[in-house]
């Protein structure tokens, strides 16, 4: 009885599937990343209103950012290179857009290196409606 006890436990562990390698590092992207800070995904806003965006953008295996686009509805509104060099390994943008036309937004942004390779966009809808008092006026019958 003995025997076939220890022949159990050894079949046992024998049959267990750990792993004792080390486990794998995430890596890090080959491409440069670009995310909004401000606003938020989601934001309402009032039609009319100068609505200040913050972006950054990072480059952490290339050469650096050299120029960041931002884009609403799928037009190109800004863009914005670095002041200090022709391309940074972190960089902060402020823009800006005049919220314009009631109803969702698309807000886009891409970071490009030197040489053009871009991000993966960054993406957010801005909601944007009619200042208060205004009512949409519907036409006589």
């Amino acid at each position: 009885m003995r025997w076939i006890s220890l022949f159990a436990l050894v079949l046992f562990a024998s049959a267990c599937n750990l792993s004792t390698d080390a486990p794998t590092a995430t890596p890090e992207p080959d491409i440069p990343e670009v995310s909004f800070l401000f606003p938020t995904n989601g934001t309402i806003v009032v039609e009319g209103t100068d609505v200040q965006i913050q972006l950054f953008a990072q480059d952490r295996r290339g050469v650096g950012v050299a120029r960041v686009e931002l884009f609403v509805d799928e037009g190109l509104i800004q863009n914005s290179s670095p002041l200090v060099s022709a391309a940074v390994t972190e960089f902060t943008v402020d823009m800006n857009w005049l919220a314009d036309g009631v109803g969702l937004h698309s807000l886009r942004a891409v970071a490009y290196r030197p040489d053009g390779t871009e991000s993966d966009p960054a993406i957010i809808t801005l909601d944007v409606i009619a200042p208060s008092g205004d009512t949409p006026t519907t036409p006589a019958p």
